[in-house]
């Protein structure tokens, strides 16, 4: 590929991506020292929340790290998207949440990774703000059942979670405020298209107002670009956008559009087992290797 002529779009971008293939070939990702709590969130839809955590997921479980998704949105997509049963019969995290269930006896294991470990959701989740206002600690409810998981894998001789995923509906109900008290991480996909900061102020101001009341260790460590098209000027404007206003959190990797990343869920796979030669799987193990590497910003 070295003598490839990169004179024509396609032939550079084919040398671009060989040269980042390479970089990421045969690599070890470091174990963090302690596990690693993170919430995807933004209350504005269609961001890539739901592909960002399962497929940053599946890149760690693939590179042999332990990881567990929680989904907690109603609509399942990252239950889905694993390969995990989430219809109305099956115990979920809803019965967590709701009825004190443990963890343990509501995860299962994702198909395509051995590592890799799911609390789906189910639809009954679509009610669970409502009966969550009564009922004690309403907010503490899933760090809780985290923290009683974590002690039942080391009771069990279970190795110690390396990440904790928690996937969220795109508003900030008390389901999301349960998974930022639950995280010590806030992961924050940004579509690189128009208006792709609004909103962004307001969801700020909610995890100021968790850090301040609910959980004080929560930061936002980390922010990826997503639907990224580099054909476009608006795309690389928002991009350095987005940069400008948060240089310690922006990922170096971005996603681009990809088909590949959106076909993937249609046959219960992450972009990663479904075309692991695509871009878009490229750039989500960059990502992730990315956020291995970084740890926690200060």
């Amino acid at each position: 590929m070295d003598t490839m002529d990169d004179s024509t779009p396609l032939a550079s971008q084919l040398l671009n991506e060989s040269k980042r293939r390479e970089r990421l070939k045969g690599r070890a990702l470091p174990t963090p020292d302690e596990t690693r709590f993170f919430t995807i969130s933004n209350q504005k839809g269609g961001v890539g929340k739901t592909t960002t955590t399962v497929n940053v997921a599946a890149a760690l479980a693939q590179a042999g790290l332990n990881v567990l998704v929680v989904d907690i949105d109603p609509q399942g997509n990252a239950s889905t998207a694993l390969g995990i049963e989430h219809h109305a019969e099956v115990e979920s995290i809803y019965d967590v949440l709701i009825n004190d269930v443990p963890l343990e006896d509501v995860i299962a294991p994702c198909p395509d990774f051995d590592t890799l470990c799911v609390a789906p959701a189910t639809i009954h989740l679509a009610g669970a703000e409502i009966e969550l206002v009564s009922l004690v600690a309403r907010e503490q409810r899933l760090r809780r059942a985290l923290d009683e998981y974590a002690k039942y894998r080391e009771k069990h001789g279970m190795p110690r979670l390396d990440y904790v995923f928690v996937d969220c509906p795109p508003s900030l109900g008390l389901l999301t405020v349960n998974a930022f008290v639950a995280a010590r991480e806030v992961l924050i996909p940004i579509q690189c298209e128009y208006y792709a900061l609004e909103g962004l102020s307001q969801l700020l101001k909610n995890i100021e107002m968790i850090q301040k009341h609910l959980n004080s260790e929560l930061v936002v460590s980390t922010i990826l670009l997503t639907m990224y098209d580099g054909r476009t000027n608006l795309a690389a404007q928002v991009a350095q956008e987005v940069r400008e206003h948060f240089p310690n959190e922006v990922l170096e990797a971005v996603i681009p559009r990809s088909v590949r990343i959106s076909e993937a869920p249609s046959y219960q796979q992450t972009v990663i087992t479904y075309d692991k030669s695509s871009t878009g799987a490229l750039s989500y193990m960059e990502a992730a290797a990315e956020i291995a590497d970084r740890g926690v910003s200060s």
